[in-house]
């Protein structure tokens, strides 16, 4: 059956993340005339169903005396217009060689990440890397937010420093929230989901290039987000441009 080849196209380049809705949109732009109740039907019938998600572990260190920004974005995770509010934070990816530490930067306007860096050491150079790659990338205008975590890496001095050098203005999480960054919190999850928790990871180096291909091959540039009316974060950002 013709529909159902495209289900299980869509299924194997969405990386076993897609249900009924981002599947029906996928199949409506590949120019078929189906509905939700039709793929769903399909899906059940063969057995296709999305990876669920499982519990994220926070591991944030804010048992420190390092200074704290105010917390500027307030639970507002919406911009405008690109640049304007960046998120960061930090999670781990288990491998046979030990953990793999992972700092990425979004852009709130498209939820895009704009920077990321990894190490086997969860440290204040992870996420200064991170920080460089996405100000190399996007060269954000003076003022733009940076939020993050109480963390002792984005709470550095080393790191502040270079907020400031860059133009780019601090804030934090509340204490004790982890709601406050959720939209990282978020791609964590679907990363770990949709990729990391499918198998067992040998290297630390076999891990990295996964999670750069997911990043650049399907994250940003294919993954239906129902936060921006089911396209990607550079789909969004074309179509606002």
């Amino acid at each position: 059956m013709r529909v159902l080849a495209h289900i299980r196209e869509q299924y194997s380049l969405s990386l076993g993340s897609y249900g009924r809705p981002r599947m029906t949109m996928e199949l409506k732009e590949a120019g078929l005339d189906v509905g939700e109740r039709r793929v769903g039907r399909l899906m059940r019938i063969n057995g296709i169903k999305p990876v669920r998600t499982r519990k994220h572990k926070v591991t944030t260190d804010s048992h420190h005396r390092l200074g704290v920004a105010a917390n500027w974005l307030d639970g507002d995770f919406a911009a405008d217009a690109p640049n304007c509010k960046w998120a960061g934070d930090i999670t781990y990816v288990w491998t046979s060689e030990g953990w793999l530490y992972l700092a990425v930067i979004l852009d709130l306007h498209s939820r895009r990440v704009v920077g990321w860096a990894v190490s086997d050491r969860m440290k204040k150079d992870l996420a200064i890397r991170a920080l460089d790659m996405a100000v190399r990338l996007r060269n954000p205008p003076h003022g733009c937010i940076f939020h993050s975590d109480r963390g002792s890496q984005y709470c550095s001095y080393d790191y502040q420093k270079k907020l400031q050098a860059y133009g780019l203005r601090p804030s934090m999480s509340g204490k004790g929230n982890c709601y406050d960054n959720s939209a990282v919190e978020t791609f964590f999850k679907s990363l770990k989901a949709e990729m990391i928790w499918r198998q067992s990871w040998p290297t630390r180096r076999q891990a990295e290039a996964a999670i750069f291909q997911y990043i650049n091959g399907f994250y940003n540039s294919r993954r239906r987000h129902s936060y921006l009316g089911g396209i990607s974060p550079i789909a969004f950002e074309a179509k606002v441009a």
